[in-house]
This record gives C-alpha cells, structure tokens and sequence, in this order.
C-alpha cells in the first residue's frame, strides 16, 4: 500500500498568514475591545467607515487591475528599458485615477483636499506668504488664536506652501490639488524602480516593476497628500542612487535639494536618512571614488532649510509645538499598546499580501549572506542589494511606528516608507498569482470601505 504524503506547505504562505492575523487581530480588538472614542477611527485599523458601493471607476480599476496581472510580467521583462519608466507611470496614473473615481469626482478627487482638516481650507490665509511663514509656529498649539487645521499644524509649511503656490498660479481648488497630488504621487513607483536598476541591477528591477504599479497603496495615493510626499523622497532617494553609481554630480545636487525640501514637507520624512544611508553603504565604491559629491549633496540639502529659516520659520521649534499639540489632542486618547502593532496591520493593508511574502524572501536573502552561504555570483550579489534596500524601508517605518508619533492613519502617513518595501516583489516566484492578491485587496478596499483619502 502506498501511502501519499500531503504536500509541504509553500514558505510564503507563512508570512501571508501572520499578515491575515495581524490584521484580523486589529480589526477584531479595534471593534470589540476599544470604542471610537479611544480609537477615533471609523473602521480600526483604518480610518474610514464600512460603504460597499460601485462608482465611474469600477470598470476601469478592474481592466487595469486584469491587464496588468495577465502582461505585466511580460512586459516589464521585455520592453525596452528607456520606454519601462514611462510604462509605470502611465499605468499607475490609470490605476490610481481609476480607484480614486470609484469614489467619484467630487467624493474621490475634488473634495478630498478640501475638508475642514486640509490644507486647501487655508489657502486664503495666506495673502503675504513671508508674513505667514514668520508666524506660522504660532498658530500649531490648539489654544493658540486662529489655530492652523491637523493636517496644517501636523507638517512644516513646506506642505502648504505647495497647494497655496499651486493656487496663486490660477490652478486652484480641489480638483487640480488632487490631480497635481495623483501625478506627482504616482511617480513614486518610478523613481524606485531607477533606484532599484542603479543599486541592484536591470533584472530585478524588470522583476519589481509590476508589483510598484498594482499596489493597494494607490487607494490612499489618490488623493492623499502624503502620495506626494512619497515622490519626493523616493526622488531623493533615487538621484542619490545614480549619483553614487557614477552618474554626473549634478544628480548629487538634485538629490539633496529634495530631501530638503522632504524634511519640509514632513517631519517624518526626516526618517528618510536610514534609507540615503542604504544608499550610500550600497554605493560605497561609487562613494570612495568621488567624494567630491558630497558637496553638491550638501549644498542641495540646504538650500530649502536655508531659504525657510531666512524667511522666519523654526524648523526645530514647530516641531516641539507639534509634539505637544499632538499629545493635547487624538495622540493622548489613542492608546499605544494597540496602534505600535495595528499600525503595522495597515501596512499590510497598503503594501499587501504579496509584500509580505516578498520580505520573507528578503530577508531569507540576507540571512544567507550573513551565514555565508547561497552561492556566489552576479545575481546573488543583485539581490542581496536589493534586500538591504528593502531592509532599509522597513526599518525606517519601524522607527516611526515605535516614536509614538504615528497612532493610526498610517495607511497614508506611511505611503513613504511603503513603496520601498513594495520592491520586494521581485523576489517572487509566480508574480501572476501574487498581482491578483494584491490587485484583489486594492478593489476590495476601495469598494467595500469609504476610506478617509
């Protein structure tokens, strides 16, 4: 008689399981063992509230979501390099614009910035831009007169300042925020799939590409402002990247502009160090030969705090009048001992099933490495830069998420840390299988929850 041994269980399905119970833990706790009132979100761990419904968006979001599982794969693989990036872009520009409109225009796009809360509620306040720079750390405590909105108060002004500019130009209103906000934000992807090719070579990057486009991620990336956020760091990030492969040193210069202006735009981002150390372990030898690009790294990184201080605005001081401002208002209420490990259940929720399979595999990588073993090579080599950098997000967002300063809305406060971690996509076998996990969870978000960006 022959006996059948059942078939072992896939390793990924580990992590993929782990993933499912921390998010069932958070929502389970969040509804049963917390109330709104302690939480102050709608749907814990996410801040919205429980709407199935369809919208204009729905057919489009699932032909994007089918194409890209049916020939992303392919494509990425076989499309000539310099045409890949603009493929990215342009079909998370139809993946996000599509999920932002299942929503509809107003709902989805147009009204998003615009709340009570936003940064657009503000625009008229800002009739003499230097004047209100000056005066702006006044106006971030909740007692103080004329107190700046959460969102106002929660960023330096940099954040602002980008919507008000937007406006003076004659493009103002909801609408062509969210638009600018979804351009911008899409870009993300791009820039570290550029980061991924520079660092750890064409292959993988052709691997990540599809796994950066039908991200879940995209739900909050229109229209949340932190999308745009997230582009401009992963710019950064990127241009550091081609600087230290030996790229002209100009990109230096760019490189250190935007993470300039990223410190500016929120004091999170100033997290973003971890991942540009990443870089530059990673590009040591690019580093060892031309440490001239340190200057023009330098010299770019100052020129927004420079111009921002000249103008009358403390960086350091807003950022304690932050501090205190949070902890007066929902940061005081919301309970720590959930949000450190919900918070990671919406990272799960923004980066999906398929990412946590990818950095079960990463880290295995890395492990091998340490152990001295997994063989030599080329490609070995790729991939453990590859796992370092991905390792470099995630504990960038571990450091936020233990400083206590992110108690939930991390599905969008967290988009920058996110999209590094969405490169460990390409460290998988069957990518079919594992887009349509992921394209799955984004339809199932957007249409089942009216999320609160």
């Amino acid at each position: 008689m022959t006996v059948t041994r059942p078939r072992p269980v896939p390793r990924d399905l580990y992590p993929v399981a782990a993933a499912v119970l921390l998010v069932t833990a958070a929502v389970l706790v969040g509804r049963y063992v917390y109330t709104y009132d302690d939480l102050i979100v709608g749907w814990p761990p996410l801040l919205g509230r429980w709407d199935p419904h369809l919208g204009p968006g729905t057919p489009a979001a699932v032909a994007v979501a089918a194409a890209v599982v049916a020939y992303g794969p392919s494509v990425a693989a076989r499309l000539p390099w310099r045409a890949l990036p603009a493929a990215v872009w342009g079909t998370a520009l139809a993946w996000t614009w599509s999920l932002a409109l299942v929503d509809g225009w107003e709902r989805g796009v147009a009204g998003r910035l615009t709340t009570r809360q936003e940064y657009l509620s503000v625009v008229d306040r800002w009739q003499d831009i230097p004047a209100t720079l000056r005066d702006f750390n006044g106006h971030i405590l909740l007692h103080s007169p004329d107190n700046w909105p959460a969102h106002v108060a929660g960023h330096p002004p940099g954040a602002t300042l980008g919507y008000v500019l937007l406006d003076r130009i004659g493009l103002g209103g909801g609408g062509w925020a969210g638009a600018l906000t979804i351009t911008v934000g899409t870009t993300a992807g791009v820039a570290v799939l550029v980061t991924v090719r520079a660092l750890a070579g064409e292959r993988l990057a052709r691997r990540a590409a599809p796994f950066l486009v039908l991200a879940p991620a995209a739900v909050w990336v229109g229209t949340s402002a932190d999308g745009y956020f997230a582009a401009v760091a992963a710019w950064a990030v990127a241009l550091l990247a081609l600087a230290v492969t030996g790229r002209p040193l100009g990109w230096a210069a760019g490189s250190g502009l935007l993470f300039g202006l990223t410190c500016y735009l929120s004091y999170g981002l100033t997290l973003f160090a971890v991942i540009a150390a990443a870089v530059l372990l990673l590009g040591r030898r690019g580093v060892r030969a031309r440490p001239v690009l340190f200057a023009p790294l330098l010299a770019g990184a100052a020129v927004v705090p420079v111009a921002f201080t000249a103008a009358g605005f403390d960086w350091w001081q807003a950022y304690h009048l932050l501090v205190e401002r949070y902890y007066e208002g929902a940061a005081g209420v919301r309970p720590y001992a959930y949000w450190v490990w919900a918070n990671l259940a919406c990272t799960v929720l923004i980066t999906g099933l398929a990412t946590a399979a990818g950095l079960r595999r990463a880290g295995s990588v890395l492990l091998r490495r340490r152990a001295g073993g997994g063989g030599a090579g080329r490609e070995r080599a790729e991939e453990v830069r590859l796992a370092f950098l991905v390792a470099a997000g995630l504990l960038a967002l571990l450091a936020a998420d233990l400083s206590g300063m992110s108690k939930a809305e991390t599905e969008r406060i967290w988009l920058p840390f996110a999209v590094w971690l969405l490169a460990a996509g390409a460290f998988l076998t069957r990518p079919r299988a594992w887009l349509t996990a992921q394209a799955s969870l984004a339809l199932l978000l957007n249409h089942l929850l009216a999320t609160g960006w």
